[in-house]
């Protein structure tokens, strides 16, 4: 399956909105580019297959605020082509402890646990584990 990464466009929200949905270990806030975040979309065949919101910081680094691929569309490189859509700079995350799968997704593409923060998440609440890379 070849992935397409693109910036957001008007028309994606429904379809942004229906990955989100079907990724509840991912945020659940509105995606929209505003306040100097970004949105990447993937879409493989034509269709969104999913998103990644992020934000530049001062000094050229960044903080991926939220990434969900849907779960048909998992496995296949859409998650790794919009974490490096966003480039080689110094990224953060936060990522919730019980998420393996996606701790070990971040390892592989270059991302190191830095340290944790204490009842980060809420609805359940849980520590987050900060991830960086470069």
């Amino acid at each position: 399956m070849g992935i397409v990464v693109r910036r957001m466009r008007e028309g994606d929200g429904e379809a942004l909105r229906a990955v989100q949905r079907a990724c509840p270990e991912a945020a659940q806030w509105e995606a929209k580019e505003e306040l100097g975040r970004v949105v990447w979309v993937a879409e493989a065949e034509g269709e969104v297959a999913g998103f990644a919101v992020w934000q530049e910081l001062p000094g050229g680094e960044a903080e991926l605020l939220n990434l969900a691929v849907a779960p048909g569309a998992r496995r296949r490189g859409a998650g790794r082509a919009l974490v490096e859509a966003m480039e080689r700079r110094r990224v953060w995350l936060e990522v919730r402890a019980s998420n393996e799968e996606a701790i070990r997704f971040y390892e592989a593409l270059g991302f190191e646990r830095r340290g944790v923060r204490r009842a980060y998440y809420r609805d359940p609440v849980e520590d987050a584990v900060v991830m960086g890379r470069g």
